[in-house]
């Protein structure tokens, strides 16, 4: 199954907030939906779960008409949503025969994703009165009681420990195992690293990249070099510059290395002479990677 977002447009009055939003993802693979705080993430979610219509732009799946009433669709809002004042197997069971399942159905659902999220003895006791993690975990299983063809995830690690990240982490890799459509929208760039092999990063309504996350890793790596002089050098950056300025271009910092770029015509080999040549022999000295934090500053951090 593939779901596609094809530039989608939204306005609140006069004020359009999404430009042109398209993305795709497949089943048995998590998209990772970033973005800064009013970037447009929430408005481009709601609009994929018919609760605004874009004023432009399509959806489809599998090149139809994506139409709501037709999947089952699973999300986790960032802001709980469930009753704190309501028994959590009550509330459980009633969002899922309110999205079509049995009374039957629904309780044996809703047990084993207590069960299976290690929260069953609480299933008669009120919401209030878990722990945040276990909360947590509830609204996880709500997400997950209807069986859902779409997992729509905002921020699911918010606060869970490292014992229950584990055990989300699991059910996350089980949904995409099971050829379900993920969709994994976080600030915490570790969880997105390793779950999603595609990315999409919109920046105040408009895609600013996407694709393979591996990808884009490599295409911005390239032609970069990290370097590290050791610590006797207090001021790396402005050493390098002083030295090889003619052949590089400082670009950031990770801890005590320097990051930097080779300007035209430089290549690695000419940049380990010339380092030799002036007697700062590195310590380290490789490729760069970036992490998709770097990535996402880089990006969408203009306007911090």
């Amino acid at each position: 199954m593939k779901l596609e977002v094809i530039n989608l447009k939204k306005s609140f009055g006069d004020k359009e907030v999404l430009h042109g939003i398209s993305f795709s993802i497949e089943s048995g693979k998590a998209l990772g939906l970033l973005g800064r705080n009013g970037a447009g993430k929430t408005t481009t979610i709601r609009i994929l779960m018919d609760v605004f219509h874009a004023n432009e732009g399509s959806i489809l799946v599998d090149g139809k008409p994506f139409r709501t009433k037709d999947f089952r669709i699973g999300y986790l809002p960032e802001e709980r949503g469930l009753y704190p004042k309501k028994g959590v197997l009550e509330q459980l069971m009633y969002l899922a025969q309110l999205r079509g399942s049995s009374r039957a159905d629904a309780k044996e659902q809703s047990m084993r994703w207590l069960k299976r999220l290690e929260v069953d003895e609480y299933a008669q006791r009120k919401l209030e009165t878990l722990s945040k993690g276990n909360q947590q975990k509830v609204q996880l299983a709500q997400t997950l009681v209807c069986n859902p063809d779409l997992v729509i995830l905002d921020e699911p690690f918010s606060g869970l420990d490292p014992v229950n990240s584990q055990i989300l982490k699991d059910v996350i890799r089980e949904q995409i195992q099971d050829g379900k459509l993920v969709i994994f929208s976080s600030h915490q760039m570790s969880y997105v690293e390793e779950f999603c092999e595609d990315i999409v990063l919109i920046n105040h309504g408009d895609v600013v990249l996407s694709g393979d996350l591996a990808e884009i890793k490599r295409e911005y790596g390239r032609n970069r070099l990290v370097i590290g002089l050791g610590t006797e050098f207090e001021e790396p950056q402005m050493t390098l510059e002083d030295c090889l300025g003619s052949m590089i271009r400082v670009v950031g910092r990770r801890k005590e290395k320097v990051i930097v770029e080779l300007k035209d015509g430089c290549t690695r080999e000419q940049l380990l002479a010339g380092l030799l040549e002036t007697r700062l022999i590195p310590e380290d000295f490789g490729n760069y990677e970036p992490s998709l934090t770097e990535i996402f500053v880089e990006k969408a951090g203009d306007q911090a």
